[in-house]
């Protein structure tokens, strides 16, 4: 038996040698191949800098045409270097073998556009010949001859590197990603698409190296940041990311089937297919700040910046900036489609201010003229009859009120003559007009209103009851206007402010008068110094910061939206094609079937096509089963995603002891000792400062974090906290909690305090079968 056991080792070694051997050829292989790739585009940086410097030589000329054609050059040749100095971790990350393929077209990037294998390219023996070798890349890279080097990842040629499975092949034979750092290769791993044939490539056999990519993949630890999944996108992914633009793109998908991957790289993929269509912005909408935080960085390791906006829901107004969170009962009733009613009372009632004036009092023609607050009161309900913006109402009214002082002083009826009453009307309403006392007036009676003036006047429960009369109930308007009341904006008081603003209208400003005395004054120096004009390139920037609508809008995590959220979104989007990406059974809104009227409303009847992504890549099966017992609870009948992988490692139930913070400390270090990446602390949404001290000294590994919070967000470990105060939050209670479960790659554990009814073995009530 020993002698035995003694040869079997020396089998196991020498196997392990031969494979190391294999593995260490094809990484010299991968790294021959990134080094040329890399002379390559130092070639191409040395071909930039010579644009820009031969550009800069061109201004010397003088023409206005040449400035205008060294200012494009420049431009272009700034972009291009831009991107060619960027040296992402993984450059290179892909490469597909193929066989010979039906034709011998190429496309643009140098090629074969062939999808099926010709006939005869696989021999009756089983045996094939590697006909064409595809390297994936950020950027297509191309040698002197105009050989591709590297295909970028969107083109279509990189299409089968995501769609070939061992199902559906194609010309396909071994999927190989490689994983490097600046430009060293580290590793590489290969799936077999056509495991059934004996391969060659340059007469010898193709090997597949490591335990499939995906696999891979899904080891790696997780930062604070996302990672591009560029290297593993899958078949259902890819047909979402290249689906065409037009219309509506609607993605259904539960946790971990990589939406939110899949909408920030169907951004870089749109702007590589049509940059011309896409130069009025992409906008991407995420519900959290952290989730932006957390996604933010993917865009640029994707070869796009600046075209690309991503804004949390608390941002989406210039100037506003919120990540305070309503209570689950204000948050109803800010969210919903009745604030609109409401609001449109609020613009008008705010009008009339503590103190508004109820007399008008001027001098005309030697006499005083008087309007009382009855007149007042019929000339503001005759402007207010329609639905204009009331800003821009105020041309209207003030033009009503000469009418009436007009009437008033009787000198229409003292002129027969049409020219002469009507020249004595006009020198009438300019003398009125420019007196103090008017103006005055004016401001006060019709002031010009703010978005956060109306917001805060709603904050007078008194006020906002009469402006919500048969709208809100007493207690949902006590809960608003308290909430008004508080320091600093919350999330959803944004889409009220945007709504506010459509409401009230931007009054025009008029243009500054020029002072005849100027060119005097200063010697004529601002009339004869030229001005510089801004550049494309300051003028995109600026056109960026100043963009209220987009060509294409991306709403992520689109089933928390509410009705305003909606309402806001659209606006941004009222002439732009979309791609929608949620999951019903993730939603915490609490009534889905209001916020769907208000979606469908903001995106018309533009054509809607449907994906659904069925597959979880971030829960193990053990962790994907405990959180279906929830989802069974939350939403009857909805099926969760099929988890690829099995850890072994069942998630750890616990009961808080004497201190509950202590136990959650404890826990979560624990956590930090078993993983290499990041461990989630998910707790309801009231205990979120509370937990954050909790975590003290704990490293910046670990993160506390409310249960809204946690959507989008992923983590090696997570540990929830009572999920039965999850639960019981709001009436979407078990859906967040839902959310809270499958937040893991890893490692689950559950921490249950008095509330959760543990059982014997520490298990929650809710979670028992």
């Amino acid at each position: 038996m020993a002698a035995q056991a003694q040869q079997d080792s020396a089998v196991d070694s020498v196997h392990t040698a031969a494979h190391d051997s294999v593995r260490d050829r094809e990484i010299s292989g991968e790294q021959a191949h990134l080094d040329r790739v890399y002379h390559r585009l130092e070639e191409k940086i040395h071909e930039a800098e010579f644009l820009m410097r031969d550009a800069a030589q061109r201004g010397q000329v003088g023409t206005p045409g040449a400035l205008a054609e060294r200012d494009a050059q420049v431009f272009r040749a700034g972009i291009h270097l831009n991107r060619l100095n960027s040296e992402f971790e993984d450059f290179l990350f892909g490469r597909i073998d193929l066989l010979a393929g039906k034709d011998g077209k190429k496309g643009p990037d140098g090629a074969y556009t062939a999808v099926e294998p010709a006939e005869g390219a696989i021999r009756p023996d089983d045996t094939a010949d590697i006909a064409e070798t595809l390297h994936i890349g950020r950027i297509g890279v191309l040698d002197e001859d105009y050989t591709p080097l590297v295909i970028d990842w969107r083109a279509p040629a990189a299409a089968p590197f995501y769609r070939s499975t061992p199902v559906d092949p194609g010309r396909v034979v071994r999927r190989r990603v490689i994983r490097s750092k600046g430009r060293r290769v580290l590793g590489v791993e290969d799936d077999l698409m056509r495991p059934e044939i004996r391969a060659f490539l340059d007469g010898r056999e193709l090997p597949a190296v490591g335990d499939g990519a995906l696999m891979a993949a899904l080891g790696q630890a997780r930062t604070h940041s996302m990672r591009d999944i560029v290297a593993s996108i899958q078949a259902e992914q890819d047909l979402v990311i290249r689906a065409p633009a037009a219309s509506v793109t609607h993605v259904e998908g539960g946790p971990g089937t990589g939406k939110t991957a899949v909408a920030l790289h169907r951004a870089a993929y749109l702007l590589y297919r049509d940059r011309r269509r896409y130069a009025g912005g992409i906008l991407i909408v995420s519900p959290t700040p952290l989730l932006v935080a957390y996604t933010e960085g993917v865009l640029p390791s994707l070869g796009e910046e600046g075209q690309v906006a991503i804004r949390a829901l608390g941002s989406l107004v210039d100037g506003a900036e919120a990540t305070l969170y309503d209570s689950p009962a204000t948050a109803r009733a800010k969210g919903s489609a009745r604030m609109l009613k409401v609001l449109r009372k609020a613009a008008r009632g705010a009008l009339e201010p503590s103190g508004s004036p109820t007399r008008l009092r001027v001098v005309a023609f030697g006499r005083r003229l008087e309007l009382e607050a009855e007149e007042l009161a019929g000339i503001r309900r005759n402007v207010l009859g329609g639905t204009a913006p009331v800003n821009l109402l105020r041309p209207r009214a003030r033009r009503l009120l000469l009418d009436a002082l007009w009437e008033v002083s009787g000198a229409g009826a003292r002129h027969t003559d049409p020219e002469l009453a009507a020249e004595l009307r006009s020198s009438f309403d300019e003398d009125v007009s420019t007196e103090d006392s008017f103006i005055a007036f004016l401001d006060a009676w019709w002031p010009e209103l703010t978005p956060g003036s109306v917001l805060d006047a709603m904050a007078d429960e008194k006020r906002l009851g009469r402006w919500a009369r048969r709208v809100l109930t007493p207690g949902e308007v006590r809960r608003v206007a308290r909430s008004l009341r508080r320091e600093g904006r919350s999330v959803h008081d944004i889409a009220l402010l945007d709504e506010l603003h459509s409401l009230l209208g931007t009054p025009a400003r008029p243009r500054p008068r020029r002072d005849p005395d100027a060119f005097d004054q200063f010697g004529g120096v601002e009339e004869l110094m030229p001005q510089r004009e801004e550049s494309r390139r300051e003028r995109a920037e600026r056109l960026a910061r100043e963009r209220t609508e987009y060509a294409h809008v991306i709403v992520d995590e689109a089933q928390d939206l509410t009705p305003m959220q909606w309402r806001m979104v659209g606006r941004r989007g009222r002439h732009a094609t979309w791609t929608v990406v949620g999951d019903p059974a993730q939603s915490s809104w609490s009534d889905p079937e209001e916020a769907a009227a208000a979606r469908d409303e903001a995106l018309g009847s533009r054509p809607r096509r449907h994906f659904r992504l069925t597959v979880n890549y971030r829960n193990p099966a053990e962790i994907a089963e405990l959180a279906s017992r929830v989802l069974a609870l939350a939403l009857p009948g909805a099926e969760s995603p099929s988890a690829v992988r099995s850890t072994g490692v069942e998630p750890r139930f616990t009961v808080a002891g004497d201190s509950l913070a202590a136990t959650v400390r404890e826990e979560a270090a624990r956590l930090l000792e078993r993983v290499d990446g990041t461990v989630g602390v998910v707790v309801a949404m009231n205990r979120r400062e509370e937990a954050r001290g909790w975590l003290d000294g704990l490293g910046d590994r670990v993160v506390a974090l409310g249960s809204l919070e946690a959507k989008g967000l992923e983590y090696d470990a997570t540990v929830v906290v009572s999920p039965a105060e999850i639960a019981d939050e709001s009436p979407a209670g078990l859906r967040v909690l839902y959310v809270a479960l499958t937040r893991a790659t890893q490692q689950l554990t559950l921490v249950s305090a008095g509330r959760d009814e543990p059982d014997a073995h520490g298990v929650p009530d809710l979670l028992r079968d």
